[in-house]
């Protein structure tokens, strides 16, 4: 028995291309009759699809031989899935496409209506990740098109349904805005594709019920949700006829079902289908049965956990064979015709494949990570004219009023004054709509905007970052509201493998001209989440989570902590910029515990509320604020959050003890404000770092040491620490038992004093 199974399956083609009888007199016919009396194909389109079809099979084989040299990096092939190209070719262009992995036949197709693009030799780039690849340049080898609108997935295990919904919900969104969708008409509908084995990610169902739900609500969202149903995931078997059962009756989601071995009949379903879509602005799902041909990939014996017989049985299945059948019975192409093409094909693949083997490599950090730059500094931002910001202020604007406000009066404000500059802005999450937010902070939004800006979603976080993504995506700006920052652990795929790794994988262009650095691909959104702890005992872990480590570890994420108003206010005004001029993904922590304070020292001394800054005023991405710094200070203390409060309660604390100590507001976890700490801790000799998270990875404070530790000119300097324990946050007054407390900060700040600076 052969292990490696390119051979028999590409043979059993072949031998049935060279040894077909022909034509069947019967059954021929002129070029644009339907090829079956079943399905309004023509031969000529029939045969069009097959180029593409061979293309797609061409490919997966040639990838396995480059493989073999030491070319190619990349085996996932699409062998057996070949009818997607039939979705590529009657869809629009202008039809966003979210692709599963096997969709090599779809890109063939799609590029085939394409304007300029070189789809042969593009694709054997990708092959050998060349830094020349056009799409992800040479980062991941990936379906896209800027210019076809098919973004470029990399994880396609589900994780891209959730932002495919929230694409096609955008369409009629901005469209009832008056604003336009980025490069599609209004009226495009968004074509989704995965796998059978993928129906049981969490995330998957996540994006079936969006959508169900959008129609219950009588929402409009044009999905073609598309399933290429080939038994197994892997070495997974998926039962018989489950794809069906979980889908036939899905509320608000239209079944459709065909099977490759007839493709005249995916050709009708498949057309029928986007029909239903575009007529209805409904979801539909399409049912394809295929089969998985030569493995998962490369690296899959699928004789190690499959009969022979059974490997024997699907090869026969091979869509191709029918196919091909298909096409010399009914004389849409000759003999020598088929046998030409392949061969042509094939010739022309290996000519693109020997040209991009010799292309130049990714060869430096900088050319890898450039899309993840953060940008820095004050980013341009856009402000309203003076007659609208009355108008959405009812009047009085508030930098008019001279009263001091605490944060969870001033984060509306600055949301209503970014709303009116920014007319592509759209609010929503859970309960942000006429409540106002669980904490007021997205107060009166709703009614001076309305509901098509600002609105309730369902309750599921992995559907709020999906709509988030597929609405920036579309041209919306998005403010996704994540109600405790606990909540985003049910999400974080859709921060971490989508949100922030699109630029990543979509800067094919920027490393052919390095002088441009530009990606296809951007998410540009504000993310804001109320969390952190300190909240008198109230909730319990789900709603006091003290640690922000797996946000930490996003590269390129912009992450920011306002501890006061007004750094709330300009925060979020240069996180929009971020998103709007750079198209940054950005995250607003906004410390619950501390929304409402309004005192700092004493009750109703009034020292944590601040004025509203002049609209035109930012904050440098990536800067800290001092407090109090002073020439004979003997200690710096670095913290964010409510560890700014508690640590300026302890800084007057250790001045009545003749203690001098500045305290240094990070208010940035990413990118660290690292150069300004080094100069304060630089200045007093000894620095602690009062982080609230959990002491072992749950916050910044391992990154701040390690950055002082390595820095030569700090050497001599005491370097310590306060963090939680590393529990979870108990109910009730239990929480401060596990939560960084004044004394431990007032009783580290006295024992480092004490050490001598070397």
């Amino acid at each position: 028995m052969s292990i490696r199974r390119e051979g028999p399956v590409t043979e059993r083609l072949l031998t049935l291309l060279r040894t077909h009888p022909g034509a069947d007199p019967a059954r021929t016919g002129p070029p644009d009759a339907p090829i079956a009396a079943h399905s309004p194909m023509t031969r000529r389109q029939a045969v069009a699809i097959f180029e593409s079809a061979i293309q797609s099979r061409l490919q997966d084989l040639l990838s396995r031989e480059m493989k073999d040299k030491g070319l190619s990096y990349y085996t996932i092939g699409s062998s057996g899935h070949e009818a997607n190209a039939i979705a590529g070719a009657l869809l629009a262009t202008t039809d966003t496409a979210f692709l599963h992995y096997r969709s090599g036949a779809f890109m063939a197709a799609r590029l085939r209506q394409g304007r300029g693009e070189t789809p042969l030799f593009d694709a054997m780039l990708s092959f050998c990740a060349s830094a020349e690849d056009p799409v992800s340049g040479g980062r991941h080898k990936v379906l896209g098109s800027p210019s076809l609108h098919v973004p470029p997935q990399t994880s396609t295990i589900a994780s891209h349904l959730p932002k495919a919904v929230g694409f096609a919900m955008a369409l009629q969104k901005l469209e009832r805005q008056g604003l336009p969708a980025d490069g599609v008409p209004h009226d495009a509908i968004v074509y989704c594709s995965f796998g059978d084995a993928s129906l049981n990610h969490a995330t998957a169902q996540a994006g079936f019920h969006a959508a169900g739900a959008a129609v219950l609500h009588r929402q409009p969202c044009p999905i073609l949700f598309a399933c290429e149903d080939n038994g197994i995931g892997i070495s997974v078997r998926t039962p018989e006829a489950f794809v069906a059962q979980m889908m036939r009756q899905r509320p608000g989601i239209q079944y459709f079902a065909c099977d490759s071995q007839d493709f005249p009949g995916v050709w009708a379903t498949t057309h029928a289908a986007i029909d239903f879509v575009r007529r209805h602005r409904r979801p539909a799902f399409l049912h394809t049965k295929t089969v998985r041909l030569m493995g998962h990939a490369g690296s899959d014996v699928e004789a190690n956990h499959m009969p022979l017989e059974q490997i024997e049985a699907n090869e026969r299945r091979d869509p191709l064979l029918a196919f091909a059948d298909l096409l010399l019975a009914t004389g849409a192409i000759s003999r020598e015709g088929i046998l030409a093409l392949y061969a042509d094909t094939d010739r022309r693949l290996r000519k693109a494949a020997d040209e991009a083997s010799r292309r130049r490599k990714l060869t430096s950090v900088d050319e890898i990570t450039w899309p993840l730059r953060q940008p820095t500094g004050v980013r341009p931002l856009r402000v309203a004219d003076e007659a609208t910001r009355r108008r959405v202020f009812g009047g009085r604007l508030p930098e008019e009023d001279a009263r001091p406000r605490h944060m969870a009066f001033r984060i509306p404000q600055a949301l209503t004054d970014l709303f009116a500059a920014y007319p592509n802005a759209f609010l929503f999450g859970e309960d942000v709509a006429r409540k106002g937010g669980v904490y007021n902070a997205t107060q009166g939004l709703f009614e001076t905007f309305g509901g098509g800006r600002v609105f309730n979603t369902i309750l599921d976080e992995t559907t709020i970052l999906g709509l988030a993504q597929g609405m920036a995506q579309a041209g919306a700006l998005p403010f996704p509201e994540i109600q405790y920052l606990a909540y985003v652990h049910n999400a974080l795929d859709q921060i971490r493998g989508e949100a922030a790794s699109l630029e990543f994988f979509s800067a094919g262009q920027g490393v052919r001209d390095l002088a441009r650095q530009v990606v296809a691909y951007k998410n540009p959104m504000v993310v804001r989440m109320a969390g952190l702890a300190y909240q008198k005992g109230f909730g319990g872990h789900f709603h006091n989570d003290n640690s922000v480590g797996a946000l930490l570890d996003i590269p390129g994420l912009l992450i920011g902590v306002p501890a006061r108003a007004d750094d709330a206010v300009c925060m979020l005004r240069a996180m929009t910029a971020a998103a709007a001029h750079d198209g940054k993904v950005s995250i607003c922590l906004e410390p619950i515990a501390l929304y409402m304070q309004k005192d700092l020292h004493a009750a109703n001394d009034g020292l944590w509320q601040f004025r509203y800054p002049p609209p035109q005023e930012s904050m440098p991405i990536g800067t800290g604020r001092i407090y109090e710094p002073g020439e004979d200070d003997q200690l710096t203390i670095v913290t964010f959050g409510n560890g700014l409060w508690m640590s300026l309660r302890v800084q007057r604390r250790l001045r009545e003890r003749g203690l001098k100590a500045r305290v240094f507001d990070l208010r940035w976890l990413s990118p660290l404000p690292i150069d300004e700490v080094k100069a304060h801790v630089r200045a007093t000799g000894r620095c602690l770092v009062v982080d609230e998270c959990r002491h072992t990875h749950g916050g910044p404070s391992p990154m701040i040491l390690t950055e002082l530790c390595q820095d030569p000119e700090l050497a001599g300097c005491v370097l310590r620490r306060v963090a939680a324990v590393d529990s979870y946050v108990p109910l009730a007054a239990a929480a401060n038992l596990v939560l960084v407390q004044e004394p431990d900060i007032e009783r580290a700040a006295l024992a480092l004093c004490e050490e001598r600076v070397r």
